[in-house]
């Protein structure tokens, strides 16, 4: 996490699986301002409250034998569809030029799913990624974090 400059303009993203805060600096590199433009937020139910269900079962290509199939994960599957939204916010703000330098902030596993679904003209405007789960901290304490990685 060194080496983090945020020029005035750059887009912060600070996200997870159910949460998205999308900030704009109106600070410089030095001084940071952190500006909410946007937060998204939604709540995942627990897998056995998203579907219920038996899983699904199989049986083998020759003999008898039968075996089951794990059942799906809501859950993730709702987080991951969450972040594919987030990447979709972040692609339109990129083509659309409304920011030319993008730091995004996410847990690991969030982050590449993110990563994943950006197109390359957003992958281009990415400044820096940080491996942090912060969305869920002030404004004042994300600049904090920020400030200490430069």
């Amino acid at each position: 996490m060194k080496n983090v400059r945020i020029p005035w303009g750059a887009w912060v993203v600070v996200c997870d699986g159910q949460k998205a805060l999308f900030l704009h600096n109106d600070g410089d590199a030095e001084l940071l301002n952190l500006r909410p433009l946007e937060v998204l937020a939604e709540t995942h139910p627990s897998t056995t409250e998203l579907g219920t269900g038996k899983p699904g079962r199989t049986f083998q290509s020759h003999g008898p034998g039968r075996s089951a199939v794990e059942a799906p994960d809501y859950h993730t599957e709702a987080e991951v569809d969450f972040l594919r939204k987030v990447a979709g916010i972040i692609d339109t703000a990129a083509s659309e030029g409304k920011t030319k330098h993008l730091v995004l902030i996410a847990p690991p596993k969030a982050l590449g799913i993110v990563r994943e679904a950006l197109t390359p003209a957003a992958r281009a405007i990415m400044t820096a990624e940080i491996h942090k789960d912060l969305v869920h901290l002030p404004i004042g304490t994300i600049e904090t974090h920020l400030a200490a990685a430069e």
